[in-house]
């Protein structure tokens, strides 16, 4: 296309035509072409480094730009992503390649987190202990690096307990849910109750 035109120009000019005007229209087209398909060319770009640099493959499970799923495809303007719950989400390549990506396929591990909530009045260890005890019994909880329970907040109306455990990748959602789940069936039968939102409120005549 550049040949051409040149080509063009150069024959203008040997016709004795001012070509001034020409070229003013061209960059001008040019100029304006560039414009609208800058977010195109902006996205294609975004494909190349994301293709050479690897920062995540088709089958990895990525959160960018506010969205997290499975990489589905890897396109030269978009990236395709099918959540957990059956959504498919297409990012722009420019906006992910800028951004922060998290890969949660890179390390064969993941650690779960549970927050949870007791009554004030309840005894810190025996919530540390039906924690640890239930975390404990599932199998495809990592054994090496073992659970662990802390304390980590005095809230208006609860005590907050927080339990980390270490899982395989394929297994978090899994154990995540299965644990919500024993977590509210086991502690009440030890006898330690959720709180309900409290307010005192005292009433002056």
């Amino acid at each position: 296309v550049v040949l051409w035109f040149v080509l063009i120009i150069a024959i203008i000019s040997v016709l004795g035509i001012e070509t001034s005007s020409f070229i003013a229209l061209f960059t001008g087209a040019g100029m304006a072409i560039g414009m609208a398909m800058s977010g195109t060319l902006g996205n294609f770009a975004g494909g190349v480094m994301i293709l050479v640099l690897k920062p995540y493959r088709v089958g990895d499970y990525i959160e960018a730009q506010g969205e997290e799923g499975t990489v589905v495809n890897i396109g030269l303007f978009t990236t395709t992503l099918h959540t957990v719950d059956k959504r498919v989400i297409y990012i722009p390549n420019s906006s992910i390649s800028t951004s922060v990506i998290d890969n949660y396929s890179t390390s064969a591990m993941r650690r779960v987190d549970w927050t949870v909530k007791v009554e004030y009045g309840t005894e810190p260890e025996a919530v540390r202990k039906t924690l640890i005890d239930i975390m404990s019994a599932d199998s495809r909880i990592s054994k090496e690096n073992k659970p662990v329970v802390f304390l980590t907040e005095l809230s208006d109306s609860s005590v907050i307990f927080s339990a980390r455990a270490w899982v395989k990748n394929e297994d978090y959602w899994d154990v995540k849910f299965d644990i919500n789940e024993k977590i509210y069936t086991e502690l009440p039968r030890r006898g330690i109750c959720f709180p309900y939102p409290q307010l005192d409120v005292t009433i002056k005549k």
